[in-house]
């Protein structure tokens, strides 16, 4: 069982969070403006989610949100 009950549009968001920036982390990746901009996108719809304002979101879920979003890292074929 989760130690924190993340909800699953903040679980979506983390883990586009991570696609997209392995997007961009490539050398000359196409559409970088548009990366980038989904990038932040993402990064303040993260932040400002409503859980964060909950009893069950402490400091330390936000470190075991990416932990936990990260683990399902794949390698798109170009």
């Amino acid at each position: 069982m989760d130690r924190f009950p993340f909800p699953d549009d903040l679980i979506a968001a983390q883990r586009e969070w991570h696609a997209t920036y392995r997007a961009l982390a490539v050398p000359r990746p196409r559409h970088a403006t548009e990366l980038r901009r989904r990038l932040l996108h993402l990064s303040v719809r993260i932040h400002w989610h409503p859980f964060w304002s909950t009893p069950a979101g402490p400091p330390a879920a936000r470190v075991e949100l990416r932990r936990m979003t990260a683990g399902d890292r794949r390698t798109d074929a170009a």
